[in-house]
């Protein structure tokens, strides 16, 4: 694993190698995330997903320089970035913990997460009409490690845990494995990225007849190393690419509205 100092050693050169003029107060960094269909690495060894092309498209507009660091694991990519290490995640829902160490864009896509079962399980499970009935009952379920999945699922995650019946995964693709292997027969998640890897690992799902939370998503600033007008300028280029079409077009591209 790349130690700090020299992701950032990275970062700088990177940063020097393209000889872009600085619309915002510093280069903003990130680190990259295989997520697909949000975030991942093509076959041509580029970042691309809907995220990662609305994140380019927005810095492009605001005059801001955008550099990418390597995937590290989640947890320690979330501390590096409330200690102003990292500038920028994708995706994040505004919370009022977040804005402790964080700056929020403005909503530039929404987001379903929803429950699922594999299709041949589905009649045992469509019962679950929400997050309550869950606590209640005697499914398991497997969720994201790292998230805020809204208020539902964090007053039902307590009870869920304490009888055994919550596992968590690091990524998709690990969640998958485990629910296709029978750890859990439920899996929660956002509804695009459950449903690309399934169909990746070849598994047919079922939705539950409910959704967990429907939300907008944004931009996360970290407050230890960006600027109010940090903040201002990717608004302003958020607002000009949603007048003209440019966020629409791209969400599209992507199956989603």
């Amino acid at each position: 694993m790349a130690s700090a100092r020299t992701v950032t050693a990275l970062l700088a050169a990177a940063v020097l190698a393209s000889g872009q003029a600085l619309a915002c107060s510093r280069p903003l960094n990130m680190v990259s995330e295989e997520w697909p269909p949000y975030s991942f690495t093509n076959e041509e060894n580029v970042q691309t997903g809907l995220d990662m092309d609305m994140a380019k498209a927005i810095f492009k507009e605001a005059g801001c320089t955008l550099v990418t660091a390597p995937p590290m694991p989640t947890v320690r990519r979330m501390l590096l970035f409330e200690r102003g290490e990292f500038d920028l995640m994708l995706a994040a829902t505004d919370t009022p913990e977040r804005r402790r160490f964080a700056r929020f864009s403005n909503a530039y896509r929404h987001e379903t997460v929803a429950l699922f079962a594999l299709a041949r399980d589905y009649a045992r499970y469509a019962g679950i009409n929400g997050m309550p009935a869950l606590a209640r009952g005697q499914a398991a379920l497997l969720a994201p490690r790292i998230g805020w999945y809204g208020s539902g699922f964090a007053q039902a995650a307590p009870t869920l845990r304490a009888s055994g019946r919550l596992f968590d995964f690091a990524s998709f693709d690990q969640g998958m494995r485990m629910l296709g292997a029978g750890r859990a027969p439920l899996i929660m998640g956002d509804r695009a990225a459950v449903l690309y890897e399934a169909q990746r690992q070849k598994l047919v799902l079922r939705q539950l007849p409910f959704v967990v939370q429907q939300a907008p998503v944004h931009l996360m600033l970290s407050r230890a190393s960006t600027t109010p007008d940090d903040l201002a300028r990717v608004n302003a280029a958020i607002a000009r690419l949603e007048k003209n079409g440019t966020l629409q077009a791209l969400r599209e591209r992507y199956g989603l509205r």
